[in-house]
């Protein structure tokens, strides 16, 4: 029987840290310190999560009262240990999290009980995954590819197109990296969204409402990009009228973190919009991004389930930077990547033109606003 790994804290900060540079992706720094990348994905957020503790007293005040926190512990009982377990909320968690929660060290719970407490298998704990090999990402970049270019192809269309340019792969598989990868055919279907299911959902506030000014809609997305050894992903905020992008973030790992900051960046800078629109996805239905747009006091708007035009302007923008920057380059790591991306952002805004601004660039566009055509 394989044994499972235990790691260390000093060693948990080190990849963590490393995670949070951004200069590499979570596969590379998996496959560096041989671990699963969705160890690097939690540890990195586990680190963020605690950083906020470091400038506050309640790590003294937790030290302080350590002794009575234990003693409090043995007179409960074995019952408050485990409610103490699913404090954590770990049901509404994913299965790759709520393994990450097992604690092999603990004398007190028992990994048959941890595993019965957060519903997954005893045996899965001692499973090695494998991570994306250099096949693999080849495959998920030619998919990347032919989305881009075919935006309304699903996962049995693009499995179907693969053989042209000498790929192969079966409908499962390809939507399964499809989903890794945030990619969405744009047509009508249902039960298409992947929303979180203890997440709210906001309604879609801007069917039949005319967008004829800067910060009055803004709204946000998503993308796959393709590195050498892996792949990032980039979050961008932009203005709905004026096409301006207005704030973007790379990240090495799926989290809300990243969007929150790109969201904060251009508030900061820009001001507020009166509605920020975004499809339903985790990162924009959880706490930290509707806490920062309730505290703006600024209108939530999400696309409604099937309706593959509700956020089709930032959808165009992925297919311009993938086809005129990103598929240029052989992008190396994260700094090459942010390099290229920053770039070809400040072309779009400052110097390209478009058809839909009367010519004009998203830059003259925004700070200069004339009375534009309706573009909702």
């Amino acid at each position: 029987m394989t044994t499972r790994r235990s790691f260390s804290d000093k060693f948990k900060a080190t990849v963590a840290l490393e995670a949070l540079r951004g200069d590499k992706t979570a596969q590379e720094i998996a496959a560096k310190h041989k671990i699963h990348p969705t160890q690097v994905t939690t540890w990195k957020r586990q680190a963020i999560d605690g950083l906020t503790g470091v400038f506050s007293d309640k790590a003294k005040k937790v030290e302080d009262n350590e002794a009575q926190v234990k003693e409090l512990h043995a007179k409960i009982g074995k019952l408050a240990v485990e409610n103490d377990f699913l404090f954590t909320r770990a049901e509404a968690m994913s299965p790759s999290e709520r393994k990450a929660m097992i604690n092999a060290d603990r004398t007190d719970l028992s990994l048959t009980k941890q595993c019965k407490l957060l519903k997954i298998s005893r045996s899965s704990l001692y499973y090695a995954p494998v991570g994306v090999n250099a096949e693999t990402l080849k495959l998920m970049n030619e998919i990347d590819r032919v989305f881009m270019k075919y935006p309304f192809f699903g996962s049995r269309q693009i499995a179907a197109y693969l053989p042209r340019n000498g790929f192969h792969a079966g409908r499962h598989r390809v939507r399964r990296l499809m989903g890794v990868m945030g990619l969405q055919a744009i047509y009508k279907g249902p039960n298409t969204s992947k929303k979180h299911p203890q997440h709210p959902i906001y309604p879609y506030l801007l069917r039949k409402l005319p967008i004829t000014r800067p910060n009055q809609v803004w709204c946000s997305d998503i993308t796959y990009i393709p590195v050498r050894r892996g792949f990032l992903y980039l979050v961008a905020i932009m203005d709905w009228a004026t096409r301006k992008v207005l704030a973007w973030r790379l990240s090495n790992t799926l989290d809300a973190s990243f969007c929150v900051e790109a969201l904060k960046e251009a508030i900061a800078e820009y001001g507020k919009p009166e509605i920020m629109n975004t499809d339903q996805g985790s990162q924009f239905t959880g706490t930290a991004w509707i806490t920062t747009l309730t505290d703006a006091k600024i209108k939530i708007s999400m696309d409604g389930r099937g309706r593959y035009l509700d956020n089709i302007f930032i959808e165009r923008l992925w297919r311009s930077l993938k086809q005129e920057a990103v598929y240029l380059h052989e992008l190396q790591d994260g700094f090459q990547a942010k390099r290229v991306i920053d770039e070809w952002l400040e072309f779009y805004n400052a110097e390209r033109p478009h058809t839909a601004l009367d010519k004009r660039t998203p830059d003259d566009a925004y700070f200069d606003p004339i009375q534009m055509n309706q573009a909702a």
